[in-house]
C-alpha cells in the first residue's frame, strides 16, 4: 500500500480526463496519448470530446483534468501552455482539377463550394474561409452539416464539393479523397493547438502528462 501511495503521488498511477474535438487518427495527440499509455500503463486514460466551450466548462468544474484545443486562452482560473501546430489541407475529389497540383493557393479556391462540419474543428475553418477568402460582396459558400470531420470527407469523395483539414485527420484513407497543402504568398498556414488546466488542479497523473507534454513539445514559439 505504501508503495502504491508514492506511485500514486508520482503520477503513475490513478485517472487522467483529456479533452479534445479534433481526430485522433494521426497526428501529436494521438502519439502522446500513445507515449504516455506507455510510460504509465496503470493510469486509466478517460477521453472526452466535445465542443472547445463544452471543454472549458469541463474543466472549470472538475470532470475534466486537461483540454487541448485550437485557439487562444481564456478564463481567469485556468493555466495553459503552447503545444504543436499543423498545416492546413485542402481535401478534394480525386478528379478535381486542382487535384493535378503539389500545392493549391488560396485564391486557387475562389468559387468552390467548401463543406465543414459543425463539430470538430468546423467553426475554425469557417473562420479560416472567412478570412482567406471573404472580400467586400463576396463571401465564400459554405455548407455545414450536423457531422463530424470524418463523414464530410466521405462527402468530398462523393464529389459534393471540397473542404478544410489538417494532419490530424490524414490517417485515415477516404475513397475519392486527395490531400493538397493549401498556401499563400506567406507560405503554407497552420493551426496552432494548446493545453488548458485548472490552476488548482492536483491530480498527479496530471502533472505527469504535463510533464510529458513539456518534454516533447519544450518552449515553442506561440503560433502565429
Amino acid at each position: 500500500m505504501a508503495r502504491m501511495a508514492k506511485r500514486a503521488g508520482r503520477g503513475e498511477v490513478g485517472r487522467l480526463t483529456v479533452g479534445f474535438y479534433t481526430s485522433l487518427s494521426a497526428g501529436n495527440l494521438r502519439a502522446t496519448l500513445l507515449e504516455y499509455v506507455k510510460r504509465f500503463p496503470q493510469v486509466e486514460i478517460c477521453l472526452y470530446q466535445d465542443s472547445r466551450a463544452g471543454l472549458f466548462t469541463a474543466v472549470d468544474n472538475g470532470a475534466l483534468d486537461i483540454a487541448i484545443v485550437t485557439g487562444e486562452p481564456n478564463g481567469q482560473h485556468r493555466r495553459s501552455m503552447a503545444l504543436w501546430s499543423e498545416r492546413v489541407m485542402v481535401a478534394l475529389p480525386e478528379g478535381h482539377p486542382l487535384a493535378a497540383q503539389e500545392i493549391v493557393s488560396w485564391t486557387d479556391l475562389k468559387g468552390e463550394t467548401f463543406l465543414l462540419a459543425r463539430f470538430d474543428l468546423g467553426q475554425d475553418f469557417r473562420d479560416l474561409l472567412m478570412m482567406k477568402l471573404a472580400s467586400p460582396g463576396d463571401r465564400p459558400k459554405i455548407v455545414q452539416y450536423e457531422v463530424n470531420g470524418e463523414t464530410i470527407k466521405s462527402l468530398v469523395g462523393a464529389g459534393l464539393g471540397v473542404s478544410i483539414t489538417c494532419d490530424a485527420y490524414l490517417g485515415v484513407s477516404y475513397a475519392g479523397v486527395a490531400y493538397r497543402e493549401a498556401r499563400d504568398g506567406n507560405g503554407p498556414w497552420r493551426l496552432g493547438y494548446r493545453a488548458h488546466w485548472a490552476a488548482d488542479n492536483l491530480n498527479p497523473a496530471l502533472g505527469s502528462f504535463l510533464k510529458l507534454l513539456r518534454e516533447r513539445y519544450p518552449a515553442l514559439p506561440e503560433p502565429e
